[in-house]
């Protein structure tokens, strides 16, 4: 696979088949993905993967946890602006309208769309979960750092075969990944991320959020 085709191919999967996934294989895109660029070459990231037992084991503990009627806990940053501007509050109604459409929820159907959303809790039934967390006396360009190896990690999985839908909605459960998963006070959680083999008949799968055009957000100079 070239890397046009691995951009173009990759995408936020949200259903999962149960195929087991070889270790191995992680543990060689989750190196590999290490050459990502980073200012000063800090490589502010830090990687837990879960799978297996572990996995079967946290995904109780949110089961019980949505099922007790628990609220989210306290987050530690925002993962949206509090008041998103045009365009982009357009852009991420689309994108949730698109899916719902295709998964046959209406809008009035709230309940609905709060179970099906309860779903990133089980990670779409993926067979391995990925956390990343940073230092909390790293910056945002730190955190652009984090951005710029998973994606490196999201196009090395595509390679192999794989597919994976990175989940910032993690980060309204700090406190109880933090634990699990044994995240040290001075680090901080910033993401999760489901990982598995596609399942092409899940009618999630169907999404495909469009683009914005080039002209809409690029300026060329001297060219």
């Amino acid at each position: 696979m070239n890397v046009s085709d691995a951009v173009l191919s990759r995408r936020s999967v949200r259903g999962f088949l149960p195929t087991p996934v070889d270790g191995a294989v992680i543990r060689r895109v989750v190196e590999k993905a290490a050459w990502a660029p980073s200012g000063g070459n800090l490589q502010p990231w830090h990687i837990d993967v879960v799978g297996g037992e572990k996995l079967d084991e946290l995904k109780r503990i949110m089961m019980g946890k949505l099922m007790a009627g628990g609220g989210p806990e306290p987050t530690e940053y925002d993962i949206y602006p509090k008041e998103l501007p045009e365009p982009y509050n357009s852009y991420r109604f689309a994108v949730g309208e698109e899916l719902y459409s295709r998964l046959g929820i209406p809008r009035e159907d709230k309940a609905g769309r709060r179970m099906w959303f309860a779903r990133n809790f089980q990670f779409f039934g993926a067979p391995v979960a990925l956390f990343c967390s940073v230092d909390r006396r790293m910056g945002p360009p730190q955190w652009s750092d984090l951005g710029m190896y998973l994606q490196t990690l999201m196009l090395l999985l595509k390679e192999e075969g794989l597919d994976s839908c990175p989940q910032e909605c993690w980060a309204i459960y700090p406190k109880t990944i933090g634990e699990f998963i044994g995240i040290p006070e001075q680090r901080m959680l910033f993401t999760g991320m489901s990982i598995g083999f596609i399942d092409p008949d899940d009618k999630a799968n169907q999404a495909r959020p469009a683009r914005a055009p080039m002209a809409d957000w690029a300026q060329f100079h001297g060219l």
